[in-house]
């Protein structure tokens, strides 16, 4: 058991009947009545983000987790295969536990997150970055700028569209970021 002194970024609780990480929290002392914590949930089955309010010092129980190396391997019509980096030890998960399958390419490193006490797992986090090679994109006309951030239409080597500068070129390597799916660099080879 835990108390809301305790509550930190990133730290799984059972709520509700289900497992969720804590986003954001910020505890609040009223000039009148008494201190509360303002939370952030996500839940760990669902992805939806809730917002809660717990009163100081209330009670929690922590859920332990645990974060496993794997590597996708290819895709079925079992679902997703991927291999555990230490052991070899191989399982296949549903798209649903992958935020951005469109985003992953065979070969990617990503972590698995397991609850400890029932070995089930809950999610599939990719890295923050992946680097994927553009397929195709038009290309960009000198002088066809409107404003300084001027963006074009790129198709991906794992088949997802990403709104790239207009000096990226059929062939380049980019940086994209997996959280909210757009580029962030050019990679030099």
């Amino acid at each position: 058991m835990a108390t809301t002194a305790d509550f930190r970024n990133g730290l799984c609780i059972e709520f509700n009947n289900g497992l969720f990480t804590i986003v954001q929290f910020q505890h609040v002392k009223p000039g009148k009545g008494p201190a509360f914590v303002r939370t952030k949930l996500k839940s760990l089955t669902t992805g939806k983000v809730i917002d809660n309010t717990f009163s100081a010092g209330h009670k929690v129980t922590l859920a332990r987790i645990e974060r496993r190396p794997y590597q996708f391997l290819y895709q079925d019509d079992m679902g997703y295969n991927f291999m555990h980096n230490e052991t070899f030890e191989q399982i296949s998960l549903s798209e649903e536990l992958i935020p951005s399958t469109d985003l992953m390419k065979e070969g990617q490193n990503v972590e698995i997150v397991f609850h400890a006490e029932t070995e089930t797992p809950l999610t599939c986090d990719l890295p923050p970055f992946v680097i994927l090679e553009i397929v195709y994109t038009e290309p960009g006309i000198k002088g066809d700028t409107t404003s300084s951030t001027a963006m074009k239409s790129a198709e991906l080597e794992t088949g997802t569209k990403v709104n790239v500068p207009l000096f990226i070129n059929t062939g380049d390597k980019i940086k994209v970021d997996t959280r909210d799916r757009s580029y962030s660099e050019r990679v030099k080879e």
